[in-house]
């Protein structure tokens, strides 16, 4: 990354990408069950990604992550894989993903030195793009209406996700300033 905290080249953007990729299939594991949808540290990896890659990056390490999980690889939240958990109950939240990391890498992206106010303002914007995308197929597949498909599907992730958004905006913050030494 140069000092502005963006790839220097194509090459090594790929590289970070899939490494974010990777890390984002990490956080899947880490989880808290809940009925429909787990708690888990994708959000949080993909955050990190999107605020430090910037917009095509940052979609494009949760190409990869989809990627994975589509080849069979059972890198979704409890070890799941295959196009049937992208079609399924949960699988909007996963297409969310890649809306949602162009979102906040381009918003990022948009100041030079953004302050916490600003990274979690953009990452909560990312996440609300996630909700809306997820929510949705929530609905649809699961036959809900969207009061219910918010109550299971959005309410019971606020406050996790609010701490995932802090701990990102920081971790970019750090990081940033690291690189502009």
């Amino acid at each position: 990354m140069n000092k502005s905290g963006r790839t220097a080249s194509p090459l090594l953007g790929m590289i970070y990408a899939s490494l974010f990729g990777a890390m984002t299939a990490v956080g899947a594991f880490i989880m808290i069950p809940l009925p429909l949808v787990p708690i888990t540290l994708q959000n949080f990896f993909l955050a990190l990604a999107a605020a430090l890659l910037g917009g095509p990056l940052g979609a494009l390490s949760q190409i990869v992550y989809v990627a994975l999980g589509l080849i069979g690889l059972p890198v979704f939240a409890g070890g799941k894989a295959g196009l049937g958990v992208l079609l399924g109950p949960t699988g909007g939240y996963l297409l969310g993903f890649i809306a949602g990391a162009w979102i906040i890498g381009i918003l990022a992206g948009m100041k030079e030195r953004p302050g916490i106010v600003w990274l979690s303002f953009t990452m909560i914007l990312g996440h609300l793009v996630i909700y809306g995308i997820g929510t949705a197929q929530l609905a649809f597949v699961a036959k809900l209406s969207p009061a219910q498909a918010l109550a299971v599907g959005v309410f019971p992730f606020i406050p996790g996700d609010i701490v995932k958004i802090l701990a990102a905006s920081l971790i970019v913050l750090k990081v940033r300033n690291y690189i502009q030494r």
